[in-house]
């Protein structure tokens, strides 16, 4: 697979970006290096930062971007972002607009399923899960991440609920013979300056943010993080179809 300019200046920035961007992406990266012609399905991708150069086919599906609530939050997408992403990105294999909780896929056509920061936003969680089960291949796995909601409080006009560890656990345990949900993402003073957008016509507030993600990055490898409830801000769970 030959990068295009446009992945290799977002990899290039990687240090810098924030933690839980850097976490997906190593785990998807490991995964995929286990075999070629890996076929991945991105939920709710959008302009799909975390599978950006990841070594494998990428099909997006993703809603349509209609609404003013998917408008001022950036969610869903339209023609301009899926004619940006057939510009800058190598490994797209294929994009739709849908509804992952009754979408058209075939039944076991994907390796591994990621879902970054999505089930969240989805009212119909359990079939949301039960979707992406049945177009995993047998042995694949799922990738997901969502707030942790044994400690951010939900504020967010989109989110339908924040799943506590152990409510996740059991959804996910309903599809998936093996299942690992963990804490991650220490919370804090640099996490938030991390989460300050980027911008050549702020330098400083762009210097700022790559900085607070570095901090965050160390907070978030350290010991204990993977089992600390309190003060972590984001659940990251793994789990594998074995039949």
């Amino acid at each position: 697979m030959s990068l295009k300019f446009y992945e290799i200046a977002r990899r290039s920035l990687e240090p810098f970006l924030p933690p839980l961007y850097k976490q997906v992406r190593k785990r998807l990266i490991d995964e995929t290096a286990k075999g070629d012609c890996f076929s991945v399905l991105d939920v709710g991708g959008r302009k799909s930062p975390y599978t950006i150069g990841v070594p494998a086919r990428i099909t997006i599906i993703d809603l349509p971007r209609e609404t003013e609530v998917q408008n001022s939050l950036n969610l869903g997408i339209n023609e301009t972002i899926v004619d940006q992403l057939r510009q800058r990105r190598s490994n797209i294999n294929g994009l739709v607009l849908g509804d992952m909780t009754k979408s058209d896929l075939s039944n076991e056509s994907f390796d591994l399923v990621v879902s970054v920061e999505v089930l969240e936003h989805v009212e119909m969680d359990e079939k949301f899960v039960s979707e992406v089960c049945r177009v995993l291949k047998p042995g694949g796995k799922f990738i997901m991440t969502t707030p942790n909601g044994d400690y951010v409080e939900n504020h967010n006009r989109d989110h339908k609920r924040h799943y506590k560890r152990a409510e996740l656990v059991s959804l996910l345990s309903k599809y998936f013979q093996t299942v690992n949900v963990e804490y991650a993402i220490a919370g804090g003073y640099y996490r938030k300056l991390g989460l300050r957008s980027w911008s050549v016509r702020h330098p400083v507030q762009t210097f700022l943010s790559a900085f607070g993600n570095l901090v965050n990055s160390a907070q978030s490898y350290s010991s204990g993080i993977k089992t600390r409830a309190i003060g972590t801000h984001h659940l990251v769970a793994i789990a594998e179809k074995t039949g």
